[in-house]
């Protein structure tokens, strides 16, 4: 089979590999049909994720059909088409107990980073039971491929972990996926204003048009005094990090409110300065997480009902042949105007 394959730092190749196989009875083995790019996958490219090793399949978002199913697997029969989420679940330890499935003791982040992933023809999914959802009948499947990791990561991550609230003042720091993601989701809380900060101007439309209240380019730095004085000088309620740098982290302190939250969805690769000298007694939370997509049944029954639409994340296609072009588009997002690319499998 077709699989994107890590080779190292700077390295990625669209290679054959062998079909994966049934390991364990609860693993099922999965005919891709859909799958994407996350930013994490860049991170993993550049080598930042040493955990990462060379050769692996990358990829841990996607839509495909049931291949084979483990003798122990109960949910799921050959053929069914189903939805992969990012986190492998046991749904057994501690931890899956308490819906913290980022730290199930056997399963967690394992796709694209401890075993092969998505970004193939292929893919073998531990847990099948806990760790796959149905499609539901007559969707747009393109637009279910947003639902392994994107939007769960926005809605709990940011919107969540947040906890934005009916008329609180909101400010959400990139307009990435992550951030456009939790921008859809923060509104189901109503709050007042949507405050989208981006250095992307294409971007910032989009977010505009996906309910922001008012958007702002942070090209020379003055997006802090701006969101002050629209807030005369109080600050939002909820800054959400969703860049993953030293600069927009800065950002989201310098503008919370006495009592906020700030919630960091951001991926960071360097240290960041936390101001404890201007923040130690304004009574404000700080979170942090990584996603555990116990809220994708929940998302899918909106998406299915009219009140969540992610298809407007898309905004180009490939097929699999083409990912390595893919690849390039995904990382030019002001180039090429790219959100979310969907890769066709088969």
């Amino acid at each position: 089979m077709k699989a994107l394959v890590y080779r190292g730092p700077g390295k990625i190749a669209l290679e054959d590999k062998s079909k994966p196989k049934i390991e364990n009875p609860t693993d099922c083995i999965v005919r891709m049909v859909t799958t994407t790019i996350c930013g994490t996958d860049l991170h993993i490219r550049k080598g930042d994720v040493a955990t990462v090793e060379p050769g692996r399949t990358l990829g841990h978002e996607g839509v495909g059909m049931i291949e084979e199913a483990g003798s122990a697997v109960a949910n799921f029969r050959v053929n069914d088409k189903v939805l992969i989420s990012c986190i492998t679940s046991c749904g057994k330890c501690d931890f899956c107990k308490n819906k913290m499935y980022s730290h199930c003791l056997v399963g967690g982040w394992r796709l694209g980073h401890t075993i092969d992933g998505t970004q193939a023809e292929y893919v073998r999914v531990p847990y099948a039971d806990t760790s796959l959802h149905p499609v539901p009948a007559g969707v747009d499947e393109e637009a279910v491929a947003m639902f392994s990791d994107v939007l769960p990561t926005g809605f709990e991550v940011g919107a969540l972990k947040g906890q934005v609230k009916l008329g609180d003042t909101i400010a959400i720091i990139g307009a990435g996926p992550i951030g456009l993601a939790a921008l859809l989701t923060a509104q189901f809380y109503f709050p007042a204003e949507i405050i989208v900060v981006d250095l992307d101007d294409y971007r910032l439309e989009v977010a505009k048009r996906l309910g922001a209240s008012k958007t702002l380019n942070d090209r020379n730095h003055e997006a802090v005094n701006a969101i002050l004085h629209m807030t005369s000088q109080k600050g939002v309620d909820v800054a959400i990090e969703a860049v993953g740098t030293p600069e927009a982290f800065n950002t989201c302190q310098a503008i919370i409110a006495a009592g906020g939250h700030i919630a960091n969805a951001g991926v960071h690769g360097k240290s960041v300065s936390l101001h404890l000298e201007k923040l130690w007694d304004k009574n404000i939370t700080l979170t942090t997480a990584l996603v555990d997509t116990f809220t994708i049944p929940t998302l899918l029954k909106l998406f299915v009902n009219g009140k969540l639409n992610p298809s407007q994340l898309i905004t180009h296609h490939f097929d699999l042949k083409d990912i390595l072009k893919a690849y390039e588009v995904f990382e030019n997002p002001a180039g090429q105007h790219s959100l979310k690319v969907i890769i066709k499998a088969h």
